[in-house]
């Protein structure tokens, strides 16, 4: 009679050990999910495309016209856009510059006239806004190139800016500044443009009971890749109130520049109980 004994690799063992003493059954352990993790710029994400801007989604569409200094018109749409406050409203998009290291038309017409337009990308223009995406030179009309019926600006003048009339929502932009970022070769600096709205135009037969119908719009957005959404459907949740604070939070969040002025400021000391200092 003899005992055999088997000598087991000590990177063996402690990989047993961890699964064993973080998870406690087998079923546990294929429920297990396993997160990828990387470091932009720094270590490489393993994927056959980044997936960044996939995490981001979905984006508004920046579809953003305006005019040169000579009076040509542009368009195109850009993927990073939003409304950063309501009351005043202000917009920004950004823009990479050009493989050839140039600043974008959009942005270099809006720094010379101070102004541009919003136009809603929605479903039926979908291919209209593909069109104007394509980089052109600088004297091309993308109107004309995508078929598109001009409307001008009411508020803003000399120049007056084009709008898309066939786009049921549009906002006239008065320029703010801008915001270089540092970017990578080849594209270089970033450009985030920001623009305070002073007019909205909006068309009445997307309207239902007073609210902007985003089903009778049919807005598009930007996902990752080439990939777009629509919106088709939506739901409503209001956020539990909490006294008068929680009043002035709701008006916030219906964007209610009415509500939000009669907001009565008051000191620490008359907070509500459960109120942060400042919020």
């Amino acid at each position: 009679m003899y005992e055999r004994t088997f000598k087991i690799p000590r990177i063996a063992f402690l990989c047993t050990f961890y699964i064993h003493t973080t998870f406690r059954t087998f079923s546990e352990v294929k429920q297990a999910s396993i997160i990828m993790f990387y470091e932009p710029g720094k270590t490489d994400h393993g994927l056959s495309h980044d997936p960044f801007k996939a995490c981001v989604v979905p984006r508004p569409i920046g579809w953003i016209s305006t005019v040169s200094p000579s009076g040509v018109h542009n368009l195109a749409p850009y993927s990073q856009f939003n409304n950063l406050t309501f009351d005043p409203p202000y917009v920004m998009f950004s823009a990479n510059q050009t493989p050839s290291a140039q600043r974008k038309d959009t942005v270099a017409n809006v720094e010379a006239t101070g102004r541009f337009t919003w136009n809603l990308a929605t479903w039926d223009l979908r291919e209209a806004v593909n069109i104007t995406a394509e980089q052109v030179p600088a004297d091309i009309d993308e109107f004309e190139r995508a078929g598109l019926e001009k409307e001008f600006t009411t508020v803003l003048k000399e120049p007056r800016v084009p709008m898309v009339k066939a786009s049921p929502v549009k906002f006239e932009c008065e320029y703010h500044s801008t915001l270089r970022l540092p970017g990578n070769p080849p594209m270089g600096t970033v450009d985030v443009v920001i623009a305070r709205v002073v007019a909205v135009h909006i068309a009445d037969e997307v309207l239902t009971d007073g609210i902007l119908d985003v089903k009778k719009t049919l807005p598009i957005a930007r996902c990752g890749y080439y990939q777009y959404t629509v919106v088709r459907e939506t739901f409503d949740m209001v956020i539990p109130s909490n006294g008068q604070l929680g009043e002035d939070i709701l008006g916030g969040l219906e964007g209610s520049t009415k509500k939000h002025r009669a907001i009565k400021v008051r000191p620490e000391t008359e907070q509500e109980d459960g109120e942060a200092p400042g919020a």
